[in-house]
């Protein structure tokens, strides 16, 4: 594999561990928020060979405790499976952050246990999720997703980028409904700055307390909400 972003440390994005992050290329939403546009359109500047991530990691046995894989959309990849397995051989576990796309590959993943902990967006209420990501999407694939994760062993969360040009009150509530039972549910504060779409740095936020609103609306169905 091929990545288009690589973090050497990070104690934030796998919780509870230390771990580096690599970040797939291309995508196959285009959600106008979107923070890593140069994976999206594939123009990062600088990419990193799976050789290089794999020497790093070599170096770092017994310092770092896994890595983190996201993007763009790592399940778009037909080699994401090998290359963890080759992550996993060296000892380490392995987060990996998903749109929930590609239900057949996160089955596969679970099975084998190549994964340790998995994040998915749930980026809108499935009835209208185009409207968020820009694309034709497969609410099926998504909904199959959330049912694996539902049902899995190892640690999953789920997580929404509160947008409110594109998210309301109404929505928030839809999104966990169709995730109820979820261990873990963060809504996660829109911050503009290098997006896909720089008009919506000009979008006004939702306030910290309308946050704290949804965090109680979101733990009638949920057994944890926090706020990112």
């Amino acid at each position: 594999m091929t990545f288009g972003g690589f973090t050497p440390f990070t104690l934030i994005d796998y919780a509870g561990k230390t771990a580096c992050i690599v970040f797939t290329v291309g995508c196959n939403f285009r959600c106008p928020y979107c923070h890593n546009p140069e994976l999206v359109d594939e123009t990062a500047e600088e990419t990193f060979s799976e050789a290089f991530v794999l020497s790093f990691l070599e170096k770092r046995r017994g310092i770092l405790d896994g890595l983190v894989i996201t993007g763009g959309e790592p399940t778009m990849h037909g080699d994401l499976l090998p290359f963890i397995a080759k992550v996993k051989q060296l000892g380490f576990l392995v987060k990996l952050d998903t749109n929930g796309t590609n239900p057949s590959l996160l089955r596969d993943a679970l099975e084998k246990k190549l994964v340790d902990y998995v994040a998915m967006d749930v980026k809108a209420p499935l009835s209208s999720y185009y409207k968020t990501v820009g694309r034709p999407v497969n609410t099926d694939a998504l909904k199959e997703s959330i049912d694996i994760l539902l049902n899995a062993s190892i640690p999953y969360e789920f997580r929404t980028t509160v947008v409110k040009a594109l998210l309301s009150p109404e929505d928030l509530e839809e999104i966990v409904r169709e995730i109820s039972g979820a261990k873990r549910y963060y809504l996660q504060k829109f911050i503009p700055s290098n997006i896909l779409n720089p008009q919506f740095k000009r979008k006004v936020p939702y306030t910290d307390e309308e946050f704290e609103q949804f965090q109680k609306t979101a733990q009638k169905y949920v057994a944890y909400c926090g706020i990112r």
